[in-house]
């Protein structure tokens, strides 16, 4: 079972802050029914519009000078370059995924993680190949933003995030805490190369993901919203996914959500 490590003490200590707060200071939202695949009923409470524009403007920026085009010459690789980067970050990605379905009560869903990660770091040489995805173990995601959303915890108002993008209060406390806590931890040069390797292939391949889908909102009227909009769909369908886990039912993995 992995080990989890705390990146440092006030990291840890910003990161139950921040979740204690949201906790306290959102009010739970009803049960969702758990449905398949599809549309989902979303909200996107934008209360600091202009702020968030104005940041959404440099995270653009960014986007159209570095991450896109990095991620328009990715995949012009070969394209077992790239299958074998993509196995290598979501395997990388699994132990989190773990911890995260066993917080969401999720036994079926927990078990199968676990299973695929011990395939696929042996026999599929550290998540090179998806042996697992060979054998019908097939891959989910699962993150403390969705577990939060298990617990019923509101979104919160929509937070366009530095460098990290469209978010909302309850997703941002989600993803400090997965800042803060390495399910893979250890002083060990070889996982901190591994980890290295990961962020860095897990931007340029998720960027590389996400380009039909941002060239597709970049001819909409208004580019911001559209994406604010499809953010909090998706995520909204995320959470959906992992309350229909924890009920039991057969795991359901919508294929866009493999970059949540």
């Amino acid at each position: 079972m992995p080990v989890i490590k705390v990146a440092s003490p006030v990291a840890r200590l910003a990161a139950v802050a921040l979740a204690a707060v949201l906790a306290s200071g959102c009010a739970s939202t009803p049960v969702d029914a758990p449905q398949a695949c599809g549309p989902a009923s979303y909200s996107a409470d934008d209360p600091a519009l202009p702020i968030n524009r104005s940041v959404f403007a440099f995270n653009r920026t960014v986007d159209d000078y570095a991450l896109a085009p990095v991620a328009r010459g990715y995949l012009h690789l070969p394209q077992f370059f790239q299958t074998g980067v993509h196995n290598f970050v979501a395997n990388f990605g699994e132990p989190s995924t773990f911890i995260n379905d066993l917080l969401q009560g999720n036994p079926r869903r927990s078990a199968n993680t676990l299973g695929r990660f011990v395939i696929n770091s042996t026999v599929g040489i550290v998540g090179l190949i998806d042996v697992s995805g060979k054998l019908g173990i097939e891959r989910h995601k699962a993150d403390f933003g969705q577990t939060f959303g298990v617990w019923n915890i509101a979104n919160g108002p929509i937070l366009e995030l530095p460098l990290l993008g469209t978010s909302n209060l309850r997703d941002a406390a989600g993803k400090l805490l997965g800042f803060a806590v390495d399910p893979l931890g250890s002083n060990s040069n070889t996982v901190d190369t591994l980890s290295t390797i990961d962020t860095v292939g897990g931007v340029v391949d998720g960027r590389a993901g996400r380009l039909p889908l941002t060239d597709e909102l970049r001819r909409q009227p208004d580019y911001y919203q559209a994406l604010r909009d499809a953010v909090a769909q998706r995520r909204a369908r995320f959470v959906l996914e992992g309350k229909q886990g924890r009920l039991g039912q057969a795991p359901v993995h919508c294929p866009e959500e493999s970059n949540p």
